[in-house]
């Protein structure tokens, strides 16, 4: 995470050291992001070796041109010495209250599917009752994190019967996020978690499906779900637009029968 990267940072060229942190995990050359910043390479070269101060104006043009998620733009701006841009307003609060409001409509509605609202490092947040009865078998001493679950419970290789169809569609997905986020750590970790479980669990060679389902063994048969992942990005807040929420929708009608059934008790 940002914030595990800046107490390494502090002093004098805070700044410059971050910037530099955050064009070598984007692959950026300083020429490549002087262009899309509009600034002159050796203005640029002067901010990164704290020749140069930067402005405010200047922080968040650059935040711009690494296309930085919010947390990583506060980070880069408190470096400079600025006061951070974007709220990061804590879920339980009053001001979220409406927003809470509507993350609960949708899980209801969904209701009898799963829903889990997760953040950005796919820790769970809140989940509905289809959800949490998923998720009990996986979860072990009280883990938090879904790409744990699938990687380091005991239980994943028999509750998943496509574990490594699951570990394989993950690892794609979080190495897309982590090209949002460069040089989070957390997401780093995960990734490094998901292929010490793929190397445990290789996926077989053979023609890809276009719907990698979710598998999951019960007592009463199979389950098969598809999922969608909705963002919020219409916020600035860091807290609501790092949140996903993972809507899971039968994929076959055994499933969806079996679902309603358990609903209905």
């Amino acid at each position: 995470m940002i914030d595990a990267i800046l107490p390494a940072l502090d002093g004098e060229d805070a700044f410059a050291r971050l910037l530099r942190h955050f064009r070598g995990a984007r692959r950026m050359s300083q020429l490549d992001l002087a262009l899309d910043c509009n600034v002159s390479a050796r203005h640029l070269s002067f901010l990164e070796t704290g020749r140069a101060k930067p402005s405010r104006e200047m922080v968040l043009q650059l935040s711009d041109g690494l296309i930085l998620p919010l947390a990583s733009r506060n980070a880069l701006l408190q470096a400079a010495g600025f006061a951070p841009l974007f709220p990061a307003t804590p879920l339980d609060s009053d001001a979220l209250g409406p927003f809470r409001a509507v993350l609960q409509e949708m899980m209801d509605r969904h209701a009898p599917w799963p829903a889990i609202l997760a953040d950005r490092h796919w820790r769970v947040r809140d989940a509905n009752a289809a959800a949490l009865a998923l998720l009990a078998p996986l979860q072990g001493s009280g883990e938090t994190s879904l790409i744990r679950m699938l990687t380091a419970s005991p239980a994943a290789p028999e509750l998943i019967a496509n574990l490594p169809e699951v570990l394989a569609e993950m690892r794609g997905r979080i190495a897309l996020e982590a090209l949002e986020a460069p040089g989070d750590s957390e997401l780093a970790a995960l990734i490094a978690d998901l292929d010490a479980a793929i190397a445990r669990h290789p996926p077989v060679l053979a023609t890809r499906r276009p719907l990698v389902p979710l598998e999951i063994h019960t007592p009463g048969g199979a389950l098969k779900f598809l999922s969608t992942v909705a963002h919020f990005g219409t916020s600035e807040d860091v807290t609501v637009r790092d949140l996903r929420l993972e809507l899971l929708f039968p994929a076959d009608e055994p499933t969806r029968i079996a679902l309603r059934a358990i609903a209905a008790l």
